[in-house]
C-alpha cells in the first residue's frame, strides 16, 4: 500500500502529490490493473451547484443532487457576506470510470461495476467526513432497453467522477479520483489536479444567483396529444373494468422552445428556490441532453445498514387560502379512491421488500407530504438491512412502483408502452448514488424534464384507477408540469 500523506499536502506539494502517484503507478504495476486513487479534502463552504457551472463541460457526463426541505435540508443561503447551509448537496463531474449496460440484469451488472472498482481503489484523506471517498453516480430508464430511437440515455449508467464536491450541515468535502495505470502521465495529472482544486477553491462564498441574465427565457409552449391522453385514460379505465389490470400509471408531455438556448444551472437554481421540499437533480450525458426535475418521491436511501424508503401515491392540489387548503388535505386523507392507490403502493412495497428478506416497519396511517403546490398520501418505511443486500438490490427489486407504474405491474408496463407514443428514458426511474460503504441514496425521476439546447420535453403523470376522470387527470397533471416550466422561463 502507497504511503499517504495528509490530503492538504497532498494538494499544497507538487512533489508529494506526484511521489504518492508515483507509489500508486507502481502498485498498477505490480497487480497489472488500474488502480483508482482517491482523495478526500474538507474544504470552507461552499455551493456545489456553483462548482458545477465553473467547472462542468457541455461534453462531459455529471450528476446533481440535492436533498429538499421535506427531507431534513435547506438550501444554501448568504448570512453576513458568507455561505451557510444545513442540506445535503452533490456535484459529479466528468468519469474516471464509466460503465453503461441494458436488458434485465442491468442492475446486478451496475453492482458488479462498482465491487470491482472498489476492489482496486486506493483512498486518501478525510474518510471520517460526510460524502468522503469514492462514490458512484447512478442513473437507470424506466424501460431495461430502450426503442432503438432513442439513444439519449443508456438503460444503465454508472460512473466514478474526477471530481465530487459535496455539502452537509457547512461542511464541504472535495473528493478527486484518477484512474491510474503503467502509461499514466503522473506530471500531468498532478498538475490537472493541483490547478482544478484552486479553481473550485476560488469559489467559496460565490453567489450563484449573481451569475445569470435576470432577463430570463421567453418560452413559447407547445401542449400536444391532450385529446390522446384522455382517450388513453379512457381506454384503461374500460380496461380496469375488465379487471385486466387494476391500476396504470399514463404520462404525458409538453414540447418547449424558447427563444435562447435553456440554462441548465439557471435552471436548477430556480427549481431549489422554488421547490426547496423536493429533490431537485441533473444528470448529463455529454451529449448535450440533460434530465432535471424536482421529485417528491425517494425510492430508498441506505444510511448505515438501515433502509428508508416511501408510498408515496394520492395527490390533490394546495390551496389558496388556509381554509381551502385544509379541506383540500381533508378530501384527499378521505378520499377512498386515493386511499385505495395508496394502498396498491404500499402493498407492493411491503411485499417486494419482504422477497428480499427484510421486515418493512410502517408509520401508519398514511400521513400528507405537503409540497408547494401540491400534496400526497405518505407512507414512510424502514428496515434493517443485512450485509448481503446491496442498495442496488433493492432498487432493482422496488422499481418501477405501482406509483409509476400501476398494477399488475408487468402487465401495466406493457399496457404503457402501447398507449404512450414517447419514449420515457429516464422518466419516473431510479436516479442516486452509491458510496465506497454501501451507503446510498435513490429518488424516482418524476416532475422532469429533458433539455437540450433551446427545447425541452417535460414529463408528468397520473395514476388511473377504477374511478378516475379523464378531465381531472390532465388537470393534474398540468399541475405537475408547472414546476417544470417556470424552472425553465
Amino acid at each position: 500500500m502507497p504511503v499517504i500523506p495528509h490530503p492538504a499536502h497532498l494538494f499544497q506539494d507538487s512533489k508529494a502529490l506526484y511521489q504518492f502517484l508515483f507509489a500508486c503507478q507502481q502498485k498498477s504495476i505490480e497487480k497489472n490493473q488500474i488502480q483508482i486513487v482517491s482523495i478526500s479534502l474538507e474544504v470552507p463552504p461552499l455551493d456545489p451547484l456553483a462548482v458545477l457551472h465553473e467547472i462542468n463541460q457541455p461534453d462531459k457526463i455529471h450528476f446533481y443532487f440535492e436533498k429538499g426541505r421535506a427531507r431534513e435540508a435547506i438550501r444554501p443561503i448568504l448570512r453576513d457576506g458568507k455561505l451557510t447551509a444545513n442540506g445535503d448537496a452533490i456535484a459529479a463531474i466528468d468519469a474516471a470510470l464509466h460503465f453503461t449496460a441494458e436488458g434485465p440484469n442491468r442492475f446486478s451488472r451496475a453492482q458488479e461495476f462498482i465491487r470491482t472498482c472498489l476492489t482496486n481503489t486506493i483512498t486518501a484523506g478525510a474518510l471520517h467526513l460526510p460524502f468522503a471517498g469514492p462514490h458512484f453516480f447512478c442513473s437507470f430508464t424506466f424501460f431495461e432497453r430502450n426503442r432503438p430511437e432513442d439513444s439519449s440515455f443508456p438503460a444503465a449508467t454508472v460512473f466514478l467522477p474526477r471530481w465530487q464536491i459535496a455539502r452537509r450541515n457547512n461542511r464541504c468535502v472535495i473528493v478527486a479520483n484518477l484512474a491510474v495505470d503503467a502509461k499514466a502521465n503522473l506530471k500531468t495529472l498532478s498538475t490537472h489536479l493541483h490547478n482544478q482544486l484552486q479553481k473550485i477553491i476560488i469559489l467559496t462564498n460565490y453567489e450563484l444567483v449573481d451569475c445569470y441574465d435576470k432577463n430570463g427565457n421567453f418560452i413559447e409552449q407547445s401542449i400536444k396529444h391532450e385529446d390522446r391522453f384522455k382517450n388513453s385514460v379512457l381506454a384503461a379505465l374500460n380496461s380496469i373494468q375488465s379487471e385486466q389490470f387494476n391500476k396504470i400509471v399514463l404520462a404525458h408531455t409538453i414540447d418547449v422552445i424558447s427563444k435562447t438556448p435553456l440554462n441548465l444551472i439557471h435552471s436548477l437554481n430556480k427549481l431549489r428556490k422554488n421547490h426547496p421540499d423536493c429533490y431537485i437533480f441533473s444528470t448529463g450525458n455529454g451529449k448535450g441532453q440533460n434530465f432535471i426535475g424536482a421529485s417528491p418521491e425517494r425510492l430508498g436511501s441506505i444510511q448505515n445498514h438501515v433502509l428508508a424508503t416511501d408510498a408515496l401515491a394520492g395527490s390533490a392540489p394546495r390551496g389558496k387560502t388556509a381554509a381551502e387548503d385544509a379541506n383540500l388535505a381533508n378530501a384527499l386523507l378521505n378520499s377512498e379512491k386515493e386511499r385505495r392507490e395508496h394502498q396498491v403502493v404500499l402493498d407492493f412495497i411491503v411485499q417486494r421488500l419482504s422477497r428480499l428478506g427484510l421486515k418493512p416497519k410502517l408509520s401508519p396511517p398514511a400521513r400528507l407530504l405537503q409540497l408547494s403546490n401540491i400534496q400526497h398520501l405518505w407512507t414512510p418505511i424502514q428496515a434493517q438491512v443485512p450485509v448481503d443486500v446491496s442498495l442496488l438490490d433493492i432498487v432493482a427489486e422496488l422499481h418501477p412502483t405501482p406509483a409509476v407504474a400501476g398494477a399488475p405491474r408487468d402487465i401495466a408496463c406493457e399496457e404503457i408502452r402501447r398507449y404512450e407514443t414517447f419514449e420515457r428514458s429516464l422518466y419516473a426511474a431510479p436516479l442516486g448514488w452509491i458510496d465506497h460503504q454501501g451507503n446510498g441514496e435513490f429518488i424516482v425521476g418524476i416532475r422532469s424534464a429533458t433539455i437540450e439546447g433551446n427545447r425541452a420535453k417535460l414529463y408528468a403523470g397520473a395514476g388511473i384507477v377504477s374511478g378516475s376522470d379523464p378531465e381531472k387527470e390532465l388537470t393534474e397533471i398540468k399541475l405537475k408540469l408547472q414546476a417544470l416550466l417556470k424552472a425553465l422561463i
